[in-house]
């Protein structure tokens, strides 16, 4: 990765920044649920405007398909951004047209304008050069903060920051990359990888990064399945992918290889289904035929922990279990806790895990909570982000 262009070096006061944000928080009923993302995205949109820009925030949330639906309005959004900056934030009904024109047109040095979902746009996720020239109409510079969607090659995140010759990246996007950059580049070792969730097939190439770089390579949740069976352990009615037996065992094997150490669990928590009032803990040797792994054991739990004490860097992506049900949480809890517990540089790479991290009450003691699941597992996996690389400064 080339070096980045950042914040610092634009000259903002009195010119129109076009801010890319992610503000893809869960509304219901008109209200934000969980505004995590916007307390992230507000330190920036303060220094900005405090710096004498016209801030034009924008950002997604959900999945619009390229046109309107009133469920998906950012308009809920902009008060709850308002009271985190200190200032107004005008809410503009537009993404790109006239009106969002005239109120850019309008706006002061210091005001902070978030315009409409950019999803409602069809050109957006296309990343058609059309919508990207009309983005790029409302704005002198452009800056995008918004780690979360780096990896995709949209309009906001790609296309229209190619059409600034002022372009850089926000402070969370610098942070995010520093962090994610040293644990793929140079950790220091012991080096733990904990990681989890249903697939193997969704954070695929992260894994085989991980297994070259790993002194301890900790598989959990559903995908341990697949590694299990691909052992020869029987797992019951659990969640496997069947045709990823392969290559579990060459990720085992490059493990081995290296002289890595893997964790698989050693006993788990099964039940007859995902409404299970409790679970039961068996060896991962024992579990029965008719019921699911849900969870990981006692045991496991202590393995983990001993392993995360220990290292020096630790990365953690993915839940141990189905731990949005009750009877299920301990043992992905267990991983938060001893994350926090531990003195290790220690990286949340995003998604569910960052929940747990939440629930557990302990986001405050890791060293960074990533907020980009997809893109922090791409990156890792020596990915190139496109709205990364088009911040790279010239050489």
């Amino acid at each position: 990765m080339k070096p980045l262009r950042f914040i610092d070096s634009l000259a903002v006061a009195g010119r129109r920044v076009l801010l890319r944000l992610d503000l893809n928080v869960p509304i219901k009923n008109g209200a934000v649920l969980d505004d995590t993302r916007v307390r992230e995205a507000a330190p920036t949109v303060r220094l900005l405007a405090e710096r004498g820009a016209i801030v034009v925030a924008c950002s997604h949330l959900g999945r619009a398909k390229g046109k309107p639906d009133p469920a998906l309005s950012l308009a809920p959004v902009a008060p709850v951004l308002a009271q985190y900056v200190g200032r107004p934030v005008g809410f503009v009904p537009d993404v790109a047209g006239a009106v969002a024109q005239a109120a850019v047109t309008a706006a002061q040095s210091g005001d902070v304008l978030l315009l409409e979902n950019l999803r409602f746009e069809p050109g957006e996720e296309a990343n058609d050069p059309e919508f990207c020239a009309r983005l790029a109409r409302l704005a002198d510079a452009y800056v995008n903060d918004a780690f979360g969607t780096a990896h995709r090659a949209h309009a906001s995140t790609a296309g229209v920051a190619a059409l600034f010759t002022e372009r850089a990246a926000g402070p969370l996007m610098a942070r995010e990359l520093h962090a994610l950059t040293t644990v793929r580049d140079h950790p220091e070792h012991p080096f733990v990888a904990v990681v989890g969730g249903a697939k193997i097939s969704g954070k695929l190439e992260a894994l085989q990064a991980l297994v070259g770089k790993a002194d301890t390579l900790a598989l959990v949740g559903g995908m341990a399945n697949t590694f299990l069976l691909a052992q020869g352990r029987e797992v019951g009615a659990s969640l496997v992918e069947r045709d990823l037996l392969d290559t579990a065992r060459d990720i085992l094997g490059r493990a081995a290889a290296r002289g890595a150490t893997v964790i698989l669990p050693a006993d788990v928590v099964v039940a007859a289904g995902l409404d299970a009032a409790e679970g039961r803990v068996v060896p991962a040797t024992a579990i029965p035929a008719r019921e699911m792994v849900l969870d990981v054991g006692p045991a496991t739990v202590a393995q983990l922990e001993s392993a995360i004490a220990s290292a020096r860097t630790v990365f953690w992506n993915g839940p141990a279990g189905v731990f949005e049900r009750p009877p299920f949480a301990a043992g992905t809890l267990a991983i938060a806790r001893a994350m926090a517990a531990s003195p290790a540089f220690t990286v949340v790479g995003g998604g569910e895990s960052v929940a747990a991290v939440q629930q557990a009450g302990v986001a405050d003691r890791i060293s960074h909570v990533s907020t980009g699941g997809g893109a922090s597992l791409e990156l890792l996996g020596g990915a190139i982000l496109p709205g990364v690389v088009v911040l790279e400064a010239e050489a």
